[in-house]
This record gives structure tokens, sequence and C-alpha cells, in this order.
């Protein structure tokens, strides 16, 4: 599923989210290295054309794991502090490298990247965002493919 089809079944939450990585640059993703270990990276991260997009250098390590093994998850930088405007959050899936001429113009036409680059697309198999609600409880939110979102309240 990709992020048009997210933001459909679950718009309010979709929003949040994108205000969330809207808010700072750098965010962190987790990929897997070669011996199954994780690797974790800045990145910055688009919203664009109906899909969550990760761009990066040329044979970076981040982008020969994503090669190697299409899992991730990806962080939203929490920003400064301790307040956590709007909660934590992650997304976690698949992310398919685009090669289609096309599709990457497009992208450099609306991102201005340093070229040349590798460029993926995501395919969403969680959305979790974590805040705290009334300063008494912890408010998890976990969406899946297929399945409304589930909230869990803990005091």
């Amino acid at each position: 599923m990709n992020w048009a089809a997210f933001s459909s079944a679950e718009p309010d939450l979709a929003k949040t989210v994108e205000e969330r990585f809207g808010a700072y640059t750098h965010h962190i993703l987790a990929t897997l290295r070669k011996d199954g270990s994780p690797r974790t990276t800045g990145l910055e991260v688009r919203f664009l054309n109906g899909e969550l997009w990760l761009g990066m250098m040329p044979d970076s390590l981040k982008a020969l794991d994503l090669r190697r093994d299409p899992r991730f998850a990806l962080q939203a930088n929490p920003g400064a502090g301790t307040g956590m405007g709007g909660g934590d959050v992650r997304v976690s899936g698949r992310a398919i490298e685009v090669d289609d001429p096309r599709t990457k113009a497009g992208y450099v036409e609306e991102v201005e990247p340093p070229e040349p680059f590798h460029l993926f697309r995501t395919e969403l198999t969680e959305v979790v965002r974590t805040y705290v609600e009334d300063d008494r409880y912890l408010v998890v939110q976990v969406w899946k493919p297929g399945e409304p979102v589930r909230t869990l309240k803990r005091t």
C-alpha cells in the first residue's frame, strides 16, 4: 500500500504523520546490513504525488542495504527538548527502487536533489504514532494495511 492509499484509508493519522515529518528536514532511517544487523542513518524524505519517497546518494550504504533487503523503518525527527508536539511517528515498510527516467525526472523537477541519486518509493506495512494525552495517558496508534487504526492507552 502506498502513501495515497494510506491517506485515503486514514486521513487524520496520515495528516499528523506528514506534519511531524514536515516539522524537520532530517529523520532516521533503519535498514538491514548484509549480516542482518540494523543500520541507522539520517535521511530527508518527501511526500509527493501520493508517494512517500526516499532519495539517497549514489552507492550509499543505506541504498545498498535497501537494494539487498527492502525492509525499512523510518522515524520522524523528534526535535529539540522533550515536548515532541504532535507525537512520535514511525513508518515501516518496503522500499522499491525507481529507475524509470520519467518518474525520476518528475522527482528532480520538484525536489532538485544533487544528481546522480537513488530514488525509492515506499510500500507501507505499519504506521505508528505515540503521544501523551492530558499529561496522564501514553497513547499508541497503530495502523497496518487492511486494518483500522488500533488505539492503545496506558497510564
